[in-house]
């Protein structure tokens, strides 16, 4: 694809003219482009991002006073480039030519504007005053429930709207909106939260534990069976699709079921609004009979056997004549595999690989859709690292987005769960096709699709995989692994990366379901992608990390103002650096108040539930590393009772007894001998801890005197 817009020339477009011009159609796109004067503007030609939406421009939703202006300069947005000289003083994510959405969207703020003028009986864009977009860009700081960055990209439509009609060979005689000589502060709502990322909410353990064992089980586990199933059903329903009826296939069709009468045995059906209906693909299918006479023969027309109230009765399932190989704790996790079922396990399978990959990569949802087959090749090293590409930030020499993407220079390292959730993917789409190809996975409708799977989409199948998952726990008596709704709303797509960062920062040595070992997994991110890229989970753990900290110190303080008791050699630098919490609590939303906390020493408290205790990190103090691997923070995982940045509180020694009374409780009831003897000298061990803190606890005033 070119990519010298600049070079090309001044022109009006006609009317039979293209929407977009041939040269600037990304490479691959197979769909038609429309006319400029059509009512319509598709904008999927100048899309090559696979998870982009493809929007489309609806010239009839404008008003029919400036809808052919407008239409001038979006055919300008749309083919051209600014010249280089417009971004001089503009910040670095300004770009001379924006992606198909981003130019979807300028054209829907225009929209937006060309009704407010409508409403002042404006019909001219050559009437555009500095005034008009003074008093508009008031009207937008001043509307309810409008955010402060929305305005800002409003704003910034408005200013290329001026910038494109000065320089068309048709200008308008639009004015510079005053916002680009001074500044969009005195036109934008209060600044709130920086939003994005950083205040999205983790999803709770409660949730994300079960909702991530069931993926795993499903990829690692029942992935041969699913894709077993539905290689049958393919093969029954493309059976029915090529048999032609015969005599001889009518007697077999009335002999089964006949048969399945005399032995009062169920007839196969599957769920329909109305009711049970008989599984027809299935029956001819498994028969080698046609559609149409195994509706006939069923039925009590034209000689059919007249069965329909003998179904009702005795409704049967239809399973396929596949091995079940996959277990769940040595048993398997279905009786057998049912045709009617074949296309919602794909699904499911589908979105349990989307979910391990989004939560066990720190990839964003983009990112994840943008994979390929052959994206993680197997290494004779044994360690695999994930080749993807990146779009948003994609450009040319001269500073113009790059639809087409680029390949990332840095590649993501995946952990074992990843590579196998890859593998599976590659069973399910073409070779070289996108991992979540949004053709290969409908597998309901096979409609014919461009790109991957949409991002609303995903947030309908990740919330029917938790109910699927949470109806297969209760059936094979483990409601204890059903996926609890998040007290946060729905999972969605964009949470698991602020998850899996939580889950770092928050409960290190711990382990969120199936023994994923988060030490290990930070260790992998953090010598490869993130370590090195600029906009990696690198920050976001950073981020949570200092939150995390706050957290920690502000309960400390809290506790201590309330007279709870604190012991060990590091007591009196954790009361220290809880006395700062007030300082900083609530205001950790960006990476740069997070590496002040962070690069503080003093403030170094972490909290680590496991093992009944709080470190208040000194390197030069810490047993958890060799004198070789001296680290900026503890390895909370290796916590050695006799290190001297080990501190206790009251609520550590409660949690001490009341482990050693579950202990001693399991070597009496539940256990042989000399495990018990085992449990017993564990629970002794935690109540000398639980001793030694009530021995030498002090308290705040105690501290200060």
């Amino acid at each position: 694809m070119t990519t010298s817009y600049t070079e090309l020339p001044l022109v009006v477009p006609s009317p039979d003219g293209p929407s977009v011009e041939p040269l600037l159609v990304v490479a691959g796109y197979q769909g038609t482009v429309n006319r400029y004067g059509a009512p319509t503007w598709p904008m999927a030609p100048l899309i090559g991002n696979p998870s982009a939406p493809r929007e489309t421009i609806h010239w009839m939703k404008f008003p029919d006073a400036t809808r052919e202006e407008f239409r001038l300069i979006a055919w300008r947005l749309v083919n051209r480039a600014l010249p280089d000289t417009f971004l001089v003083g503009k910040v670095p994510s300004w770009r001379t030519r924006q992606s198909g959405p981003a130019i979807y969207q300028a054209v829907l703020a225009w929209r937006h504007f060309a009704h407010w003028l409508d409403k002042r009986g404006i019909t001219s864009l050559g009437a555009c005053t500095e005034e008009i977009f003074h008093d508009y860009g008031l009207h937008l700081s001043r509307r309810p429930g409008i955010g402060r960055s929305t305005v800002g990209q409003r704003l910034t439509a408005l200013t290329r709207l001026w910038a494109f009609d000065e320089d068309s060979v048709l200008p308008r005689g639009i004015a510079e909106p005053p916002w680009n000589r001074e500044g969009r502060d005195d036109y934008l709502p209060a600044a709130t939260s920086s939003g994005g990322e950083n205040s999205t909410e983790p999803l709770s353990p409660a949730t994300m534990g079960p909702l991530l064992i069931w993926a795993l089980r499903v990829v690692e586990d029942f992935a041969d069976d699913i894709l077993a199933a539905w290689a049958e059903k393919r093969r029954l329903t493309a059976r029915v699709a090529e048999v032609k009826p015969t005599p001889a296939s009518r007697a077999l069709l009335k002999t089964f079921f006949n048969d399945l009468v005399e032995r009062g045995q169920p007839i196969p059906t599957h769920d329909h609004p109305g009711g049970r209906r008989f599984a027809l693909t299935y029956i001819a299918g498994t028969i080698g009979a046609s559609y149409g006479q195994t509706n006939g023969v069923v039925g009590s027309r034209h000689g059919g056997l007249g069965l329909e109230q003998y179904m009702l009765s005795n409704p049967g399932g239809c399973p396929l004549d596949v091995p079940v190989t996959g277990l769940v704790e040595g048993k398997p996790w279905k009786r057998s595999l049912d045709f009617t079922e074949a296309t919602a396990m794909m699904r499911h399978l589908g979105t349990a690989a989307f979910i391990v990959l989004s939560y066990l990569t720190g990839m964003r949802p983009g990112e994840v859709l943008g994979l390929r087959t052959g994206c993680c090749p197997d290494l004779a090293s044994g360690r695999h690292l994930i080749h993807g590409r990146v779009y948003k930030t994609a450009t040319d020499e001269n500073g113009n987005h790059r639809s087409e993407g680029e390949l990332r220079a840095v590649p993501w390292v995946a952990i074992a769960p990843v590579v196998s959730a890859i593998r599976v993917l590659e069973r399910i789409v073409p070779d070289g096709s996108l991992l979540f190809d949004g053709a290969a996975h409908d597998f309901v409708s096979k409609r014919s699709s461009v790109g991957s799977v949409t991002f609303s989409s995903w947030r309908d199948r990740v919330e029917d995989f938790a109910v699927w998952a949470s109806d297969l726990a209760r059936s094979l008596d483990r409601p204890h692994e059903a996926v609890p709704a998040d007290p946060h709303g729905a999972i969605g797509t964009e949470r698991f990366r602020r998850t899996l960062a939580w889950h770092i920062a928050r409960r290190p040595g711990g382990l969120v379901a199936l023994a994923i070992q988060y030490g290990h997994l930070r260790t992998s991110i953090s010598s490869g992608y993130a370590s090195r890229s600029r906009d990696g989970i690198h920050q976001l753990l950073d981020v949570e990390t200092a939150r995390a900290t706050a957290d920690t110190l502000s309960t400390l303080h809290a506790d201590l103002a309330d007279g709870v008791g604190i012991s060990g050699r590091a007591a009196r630098r954790a009361i220290h650096a809880a006395s700062q919490a007030p300082a900083f609590v609530g205001t950790i939303f960006t990476l740069r108040a997070a590496r002040a906390v962070l690069e503080d020493t003093s403030l170094a408290v972490h909290d680590n539930p496991h093992a009944y205790l709080m470190c208040v990190y000194n390197r030069e103090k810490a047993l958890c590393h060799r004198l070789a691997d001296r680290r900026d923070a503890p390895t909370l995982d290796r916590c050695q009772p006799t290190c001297a940045n080990v501190t206790r509180t009251d609520h550590h020694a409660d949690q001490l007894i009341a482990q050693a009374e579950v202990l001693e409780k399991q070597s009496v009831d539940l256990v042989p001998v000399p495990l018990a003897h085992r449990l017993q000298t564990r629970a002794q061990r935690l109540r000398d801890l639980a001793e030694k803190h009530h021995h030498d606890r002090i308290t705040l005033p105690e501290a200060s005197a």
